[in-house]
């Protein structure tokens, strides 16, 4: 037993009858359980009780054992002083104070289901995929959890752009430029992508962004590739890039992009080529990203996309290779729309927008489901996963709950701890 297992049990009112009576065998009468509390101060707030036909309104505290009164230095904090009820798992000791205070202790032992605590501990302690693997029931699922995910994911997203806007002056076109950098570099490169993109003044970006061989060579400058030319385009960025830097007195800051554990073509040379090219074609890029109204609509904005004509011929400087054109795939271009694109149209809009929440988890819906490990785990549990918003959802479940063990505040392990099946 957890303290924190013991205060989802009150929560949720999980146990096997409430025929409470306390350690001195007067029948104590819950009228309302208190709100969480999960600040400083007592567990449950503004709770209300009878005992002995009276009537009393306060706080209640909850603890393992009852000797943690003690251990927790309660008897001196101001906080404790209106409590109406300790509840405990265990009473191992009398509490002198609260005895003299006239404050009831309430033992849960026997009124909470050894199955269940059992169930919890193999969840907790499980080496699986997720944890409640064995007993893992997907008509468990409550209707509704997929849209609850996403928005959770896009809620906690637009707290991060919001924090990014805020440093750059609520320019929702740098923002989007520092995003869109982060995606294209992938896992591997994301932080150094978006350093180069933050190093650079948006400003500059956008005066030049006409000149695609002039972004590509600010690009690559900073990236520290240019220094020592191998060939004559090389040598043009070079140039290209030493007048940029005079122009508009860029820093001389370098970051190193890593290739290492990269297939070709998602080398960061190819991906820092087709961001470029991005800006290239589209001079009102954030403009038509807001105005998307399909999945259709944005697919077109990035499909056109490709590194620049040096790359037909080329994964890496210097070294020549057979022709091929550099685009972006559908798979990449929907993980950029997915985990970047609509997490800002959702922060651009909603304040100013009632429907864009409708409007954005149709997007997802509409967009195809990805496929990676996590995807592979959940089918393998027997879950269909048809689209984005079950798949980003999926992923976003496993992260903050499943591989947290986070099952108490789970909907889906509420529903299966509840359950007498055995694990």
């Amino acid at each position: 037993m957890t303290e924190k297992l013991l205060q989802y049990l009150w929560n949720h009112k999980v146990f096997k009858h409430f025929d409470f009576k306390d350690i001195e065998g007067q029948p104590v009468e819950i009228i309302s359980f208190g709100k969480w509390n999960t600040n400083a101060g007592p567990d449950f707030l503004d709770a209300k009780i009878k005992i002995k036909d009276l009537v009393i309104a306060g706080h209640i505290e909850l603890h393992v054992r009852a000797s943690d009164w003690v251990f927790h230095n309660h008897s001196q904090d101001p906080n404790y002083q209106n409590i109406i009820l300790h509840v405990v798992y265990e009473n191992n000791v009398e509490i002198s104070e609260l005895l003299s205070k006239n404050v009831s202790t309430l033992e849960l032992k026997n009124y909470i289901d050894p199955t269940l605590l059992w169930k919890y501990e193999k969840l907790i302690n499980g080496t699986l995929f997720i944890p409640c693997e064995n007993i893992f029931d997907s008509t468990k699922i409550p209707p509704g959890f997929h849209e609850a995910n996403i928005l959770k994911k896009l809620d906690e997203k637009s707290l991060e752009l919001e924090a990014s806007l805020e440093n750059y002056k609520n320019n929702f076109e740098a923002v989007l430029f520092h995003s869109l950098a982060y995606s294209f570099g992938l896992k591997v490169n994301a932080h150094i992508f978006r350093q180069i993109a933050e190093s650079i003044d948006f400003s500059i970006v956008n005066k030049i962004r006409q000149n695609e061989s002039q972004l590509e060579a600010l690009l690559f400058g900073i990236s520290g590739w240019l220094d020592h030319p191998k060939d004559s385009r090389m040598m043009i960025w070079k140039r290209e890039f030493e007048f940029l830097r005079k122009k508009f007195n860029i820093p001389n800051l370098t970051f190193h992009p890593k290739f290492l554990r990269l297939r070709p073509p998602n080398f960061p040379t190819l991906r820092l080529s087709q961001l470029a090219d991005l800006y290239y074609r589209h001079q009102n890029l954030f403009s038509k990203i807001i105005k998307a109204k399909s999945m259709n609509d944005l697919y077109e904005v990035f499909a056109p996309v490709k590194a620049s004509e040096y790359w037909d011929f080329h994964f890496n400087f210097g070294s020549v290779s057979k022709f091929q054109p550099k685009t972006l795939s559908r798979d990449f271009i929907e993980l950029v729309i997915l985990n970047t694109v609509l997490p800002l149209k959702y922060t651009y809009h909603k304040y100013h927008s009632e429907e864009i929440t409708d409007e954005i988890l149709e997007l997802y819906r509409n967009s195809p489901a990805e496929k990676n490990t996590v995807i592979s785990g959940w089918k393998k549990l027997g879950l269909k996963v048809e689209n984005a918003l079950e798949s980003q959802s999926l992923i976003y479940h496993h992260k903050t709950s499943c591989e947290e063990k986070n099952c108490l505040n789970c909907s889906i392990g509420f529903k299966l701890l509840k359950e007498s099946s055995n694990v």
